[in-house]
């Protein structure tokens, strides 16, 4: 039976007929994704897709004769990763490759399915234009205040060199 002779008897038989043809036309969730099918699920513009695969060199959709792109599940999921870092916790580019880097492709893919949670960027890798910041004009320190961010920032020092210490010890002590 061909799709169409399909598509007209689920519209005979049912009076609303539209969910019902939007079923049958709906793709299982192993099938691959042209690029235009998986810009709509992720609600991003076509040429997005294609800017990323040029930054990401972990982005390969398979393409066919003529280039057109399809998208297994796994790209769908690292791409939906990739905008997680970039549109929702505010990556910069560089900054979602460094966490595809030292976190790895399939990190990256959980992030994208929501079963992974990513930490919020460093400064370096945010998408914040630092240099452009405008501080408003402070008054200066008092000298009560200058102690206080001193002892702070004592605090700190103290917090990074035991960090650095555990970080040093070796695996069997640092589990124990």
């Amino acid at each position: 039976m061909s799709l169409a002779t399909r598509i007209d008897d689920i519209n005979e038989s049912h009076c609303e007929g539209a969910p019902a043809v939007q079923e049958a036309l709906e793709k299982s969730a192993g099938a691959f994704r042209t690029i235009k099918e998986a810009a709509e699920q992720l609600d991003v513009p076509q040429h997005v897709l294609r800017f990323w695969e040029t930054r990401f060199a972990q982005i390969r959709p398979i393409k066919r004769a003529g280039g057109r792109r399809y998208y297994r599940p796994e790209d769908v999921a690292l791409l939906k990763g990739i905008k997680r870092l970039l549109h929702g916790q505010g990556y910069t580019i560089k900054g979602a490759q460094r966490v595809l880097r030292e976190r790895g492709l399939r990190f990256v893919q959980s992030v994208g399915r929501g079963e992974a949670v990513v930490a919020a960027p460093s400064i370096q890798d945010a998408d914040v234009d630092v240099q452009h910041v405008v501080l408003p004009a402070a008054e200066p320190l008092s000298p009560k205040q200058r102690a206080v961010l001193v002892d702070v920032l004592g605090d700190l020092q103290a917090c990074r060199e035991a960090i650095a210490h555990l970080r040093r010890l070796p695996e069997s002590k640092a589990g124990s």
